[in-house]
């Protein structure tokens, strides 16, 4: 049986993770396997740290997209793939990996992932979680400080410089090509139960 595909895309802070956690824990944790388009960031070893902190990462071309592409084609035909692990305090992937297996669900988590016309082909439902700017950019100055050791500052201009003019350009235009649009981020609890209705119909219909 082929696996189903699900992408989980929307903006920076909109509550993804939120959908993402309630999808698995519906469906249990080792029935789906979860990659995410951030593990794919290239790795800027080779550059200077205060060269890579300037890099636009919320830009498409940031992301190694190709390899994340081979490695679903590789898990649908049954082939183990061995996923990067990003440290995004220093912009550098690690030396290990994590390696992923095959299960029947398939669950991509990203905000470019349908900006990308090749990685979109391979999804058979796609959500959109939309949520307002200004609670999308109270979240995302919480997960960078706490979580990845960045300040306030540079958190904001990152955001005023990258992030969003990224989501304008890329981010919020491919919320058009979404099978289920998710209303006020991912507390939208009708929302959620409408988008597990729909994953079970899919899933029964495989």
């Amino acid at each position: 049986m082929k696996p189903l595909i699900i992408g989980v895309a929307g903006g920076s802070g909109s509550g993804k993770t939120t959908v993402v956690n309630y999808i698995c824990e519906h469906f249990g944790h080792g029935n789906i396997l979860l990659l995410q388009h951030d593990s794919y960031y290239r790795d800027l070893k080779h550059m200077p740290f205060e060269e890579r902190v300037k890099k636009n990462f919320d830009h498409p071309a940031s992301l190694e997209t190709e390899l994340m592409i081979r490695h679903i084609e590789a898990l649908l035909q049954g082939y183990p793939v061995e996923v990067p692990v990003y440290d995004f305090a220093a912009h550098t992937r690690k030396e290990e990996t994590v390696t992923a297996t095959p299960t029947s669900v398939i669950l991509i988590d990203g905000i470019l992932i349908f900006s990308e016309p090749e990685l979109l082909k391979l999804m058979d439902i796609k959500i959109f979680v939309d949520t307002d700017d200004d609670i999308r950019l109270l979240r995302r100055l919480k997960r960078d400080i706490h979580k990845r050791g960045r300040s306030v500052e540079s958190v904001m201009e990152q955001y005023q410089n990258f992030v969003r003019p990224m989501h304008l350009k890329f981010v919020e235009p491919s919320k058009r090509y979404a099978d289920v649009i998710i209303p006020r981020g991912g507390k939208n609890e009708v929302a959620r139960e409408m988008v597990i209705s729909h994953i079970e119909r899919k899933i029964e219909k495989n």
